[in-house]
């Protein structure tokens, strides 16, 4: 091979390899997205296999409760190898983002499917996280000692009337301070705080167990009404066990002020974790999340509403909750409202 020749080889060998060596970061970003996922829901399979399939992109969970994976990313640091983050209440949320565990993106397709009220956002940096299925805080009581004109509020599980009917998970739970979170922007802390009282002293008992437990109680009449998402409801209706059955046709359920403010509305959601090795792999997939796939399978498969409301619900328990009048209020302010939503609890004694 003449000189001239081999000096033009490897000056296209010399650009190649410059090419190939720019690929590994971009290649690395649409192959591999690590998920830390504090949803537990076996149905959710079926959602990464389908943007697996989609994208060609590996998934690789970890799956912890929340507590447990806020404790896991501040013991990693910026060493994290999580790309995203997903939790199950507007207080986790916002305490990740408080946190510091979420990094700002652009995307304009999110910003387009996600209802502004449902999603939050940094100033001037960008969209910080993101809901993407919503479940609303449902009234259940037993059709044989309660009726139900006298629990159709939130209120009015406080009154007289319902004394020593009541029964909750604890306090101290997300769920029930993401609710308080939504008294609070809604009526004020001192009204809260009030009501608050009045549900202690209504109490059937003390607070324990989580809202599948509520519902059992209800219907076995140790608690007259409870508290529980709607998820857990839509369970027991869709299921075909005879125990469910039992339960469920002892039980009726209300939507909460549908006269006034609208049931509590609560989400699923995550967003981009801060040092995501894989940042763009991890937009891609909140895409998906938000994509009229994704957004079907949170109702048909989960029991979840989708926030994309153009998506069409073929979830037969879904559809035997019916229409409701939800409540207007930004779930960044909900979770916001948490650290004075549980020192409120904390006053009155609502363990």
């Amino acid at each position: 091979m003449k000189t001239l020749e081999i000096r033009k080889f490897l000056e296209a060998t010399a650009l190649l390899l410059g090419g190939l060596l720019a690929l590994p970061l971009y290649a690395q970003e649409i192959k591999e997205l690590n998920l830390y996922s504090a949803r537990h829901y076996q149905t959710d399979e079926a959602l990464y296999s389908d943007f697996t399939k989609k994208t060609g992109i590996k998934i690789n969970r970890i799956e912890a409760d929340d507590n447990a994976l806020a404790e896991r990313l501040k013991s990693e640091g910026a060493n994290s190898p999580a790309d995203v983050i997903l939790m199950v209440d507007a207080a986790r949320l916002w305490r990740a983002q408080i946190d510091g565990f979420f990094k700002p993106i652009q995307s304009k397709y999110l910003e387009s499917r996600i209802p502004e009220n449902l999603r939050s956002k940094s100033e001037p940096e960008g969209l910080t996280w993101f809901g993407f299925s919503t479940r609303a805080r449902l009234v259940v009581y037993n059709k044989a000692k309660v009726n139900p004109l006298d629990v159709d509020t939130y209120e009015k599980l406080a009154e007289p009337i319902n004394k020593g009917k009541v029964c909750t998970r604890s306090g101290a739970h997300p769920y029930m301070l993401s609710l308080i979170g939504a008294m609070i922007e809604r009526r004020g802390e001192k009204a809260t705080e009030e009501w608050a009282k009045g549900m202690v002293v209504n109490m059937a008992r003390p607070p324990r167990g989580g809202d599948t437990d509520q519902i059992k109680a209800v219907a076995s009449g140790e608690c007259g009404v409870a508290l529980t998402n709607s998820y857990y409801l839509v369970r027991l209706l869709r299921s075909t066990k005879p125990e469910d059955q039992a339960i469920v046709s002892k039980i009726g359920f209300v939507w909460p002020n549908q006269k006034t403010t609208g049931v509590h509305i609560n989400v699923a959601g995550g967003g981009v974790a801060k040092n995501a090795p894989h940042s763009q792999a991890a937009i891609q997939f909140l895409e998906y999340l938000a994509s009229d796939s994704a957004q079907e399978y949170f109702a048909n498969g989960n029991n979840e509403w989708p926030v994309v409301k153009s998506v069409k619900i073929e979830n037969e328990g879904l559809k035997i909750l019916g229409p409701y009048k939800a409540e207007n209020i930004s779930i960044a302010a909900i979770g916001k409202n948490q650290i004075a939503a549980q020192r409120l609890l904390d006053r009155v004694g609502y363990k």
